[in-house]
């Protein structure tokens, strides 16, 4: 398979791209520099690099990019820094996302292309009833107005939800929610729910970056796994 991968320089963007460059898959990645990334990158002949901020790519170029693909996936996010949680692009998450899924739509795949986009566990899954505490809806309200990047993931699984929703013609996708995230060398046993079993706020559980990207790429590459969450937002934590 060949998979498209943006936010591929992040933490967990490289777990991602690790862990599908391990079952075999040709990998593109979109970064704004090549600066730092793993030197195993450079000699892998399955992976391709794309030097590009990708809001300032054009819609041929997006069409391009992500033509040949069988899978795109989003790791996504804003820096957390002051320019990187308050400065522009605001919206990007949600800007690429939907960029992403137009550029698809474009080239009418002969086969739904996949889309995994890794979200948030504190943003709930309004398709289904998620009861929350009153104090934990408080605090979402707070990050709603104080921190732009919540509201970017929210936004970014709304369209989904929305707007591709369940009966797009050339896209299926499914937005994984990873609750606490941590740094572990290896991957470990995990689980995933359709909700979240604790609170986001309150009592977070965990999950490594190297479990959301083993249940990434395990997404794309397992047709039964992708069955039973296309379309969904599973929440996934690490086994005690």
């Amino acid at each position: 398979m060949t998979i498209l991968v943006v936010g591929a320089s992040g933490a967990t963007g490289r777990q991602l791209v690790n862990q599908l460059l391990l079952q075999g898959n040709k990998v593109k990645v979109v970064v704004r520099s090549k600066e730092g990334l793993p030197e195993s990158w450079y000699n892998n002949e399955n992976l391709g690099m794309i030097t590009a901020s990708i809001l300032e790519l054009s819609d041929h170029e997006m069409s391009e990019y992500t033509k040949d693909c069988n899978a795109v996936a989003s790791c996504l996010g804003h820096n957390m820094t002051f320019k990187g949680m308050y400065g522009q692009p605001r919206q990007l998450v949600r800007d690429t996302t939907e960029r992403l899924c137009n550029a698809i739509n474009s080239n009418q795949p002969q086969s739904p292309i996949k889309f995994v986009l890794m979200n948030s566990s504190g943003n709930s899954n309004r398709d289904l009833d998620e009861p929350i505490s009153f104090a934990q809806k408080c605090v979402i309200g707070l990050l709603r107005l104080l921190l732009p990047p919540h509201v970017d993931n929210e936004k970014a699984a709304d369209y989904l939800r929305t707007q591709i929703a369940q009966k797009n013609k050339y896209i299926e996708w499914v937005a994984v929610r990873p609750d606490g995230l941590i740094n572990e060398e290896e991957v470990t046993a995990y689980e995933a729910f359709p909700s979240p079993i604790r609170s986001a706020i309150f009592d977070a559980g965990t999950i490594s970056r190297i479990n959301v990207g083993h249940f990434m790429s395990e997404l794309i590459n397992n047709d039964t796994l992708w069955n039973t969450w296309k379309g969904q937002m599973p929440v996934i934590y690490s086994k005690s």
